[in-house]
C-alpha cells in the first residue's frame, strides 16, 4: 500500500490515478496511523511553501512524516512536496521546512529567455546511474515542470538528475529511502509513468 499524504494542497487525484495505473494499491490519507502502516509514502504538493507547512503542522502530520522517513521505507516528494523536505525557502522567509534534507529552496532569477514560473517540458540530465527512479529511463528524457522555486541541496551527492533552465538545478534527489522530483511525473506521460512504476517496484 502506498499512502498519498493529503494535506489539502496536493495534486492528489492525478498522482493516485498514475500510481494505480502502474499497479500500486493506494490510500489517500491525512491520518498519521495510516501513513505509518503504509509500505511507501508520497507527499505531493501544489501551492505556497508557508501554507503547506502550516497545513502539515495543523493536521499533525510533521511528526508522522519524520517518523516515516526514519523507518527507512521509500518516501517520494513531488514538486512542492520535494521542496518541503528541505530546511528553508526563499518563497517564505521565516518558515522552516521539514529539514529532512540539508539545503534551501531558491527562486529562479528571471531573464528574457527564461521566464518565471518555469512551465512546460524540459529534458533531464541523469547524474546517478544507481538511482532506482531512473532505472531504464534514458538520459535527456523530457518531463513536465510547473514551478518558480527549486531546491539547492547542501550535499551535491544526493542529486540524481538535473535540468537546465538558465542554470542547472536539482530535478531529482535521492538519499537512502528518500526520493524527490521537482517536476510532475504524473503529468510527464510515458517517462513519468516509468519513474512512478520504478518507485512502486522499489523493495
Amino acid at each position: 500500500m502506498i499512502a498519498i499524504i493529503d494535506y489539502g494542497m496536493g495534486n492528489i487525484h492525478s498522482v493516485q490515478k498514475a500510481l494505480e495505473a502502474m499497479g500500486a494499491k493506494t490510500q489517500v490519507t491525512n491520518k498519521p496511523q495510516d501513513i505509518q502502516r503504509a509500505e511507501k509514502a508520497v507527499l505531493p504538493g501544489v501551492g505556497a511553501f508557508d501554507d503547506a507547512m502550516l497545513e502539515l503542522d495543523k493536521q499533525g502530520l510533521i511528526p508522522a512524516i519524520n517518523d516515516y522517513v526514519k523507518s527507512r521505507k521509500p518516501f517520494l516528494g513531488i514538486c512542492l512536496g520535494m521542496q518541503l523536505l528541505f530546511e528553508t525557502s526563499e518563497e517564505s522567509k521565516g518558515t522552516k521546512g521539514l529539514g529532512i534534507l540539508k539545503g534551501a529552496v531558491k527562486r529562479f532569477v528571471g531573464v528574457k529567455e527564461f521566464k518565471v514560473p518555469h512551465m512546460g517540458w524540459n529534458d533531464l540530465k541523469n547524474v546517478s546511474e544507481q538511482c532506482p527512479l531512473l532505472k531504464d529511463v534514458p538520459d535527456k528524457s523530457y518531463v513536465y515542470f510547473c514551478h518558480s522555486y527549486y531546491p539547492l541541496a547542501a550535499d551535491k551527492g544526493i542529486i540524481a538528475a538535473t535540468c537546465n533552465y538558465g542554470a542547472d538545478f536539482s530535478a531529482i534527489i535521492w538519499k537512502d529511502n528518500i526520493y524527490g522530483a521537482q517536476f510532475h511525473p504524473e503529468k510527464s506521460q510515458a517517462v513519468g509513468l516509468k519513474m512512478l512504476k520504478n518507485f512502486v517496484e522499489i523493495c
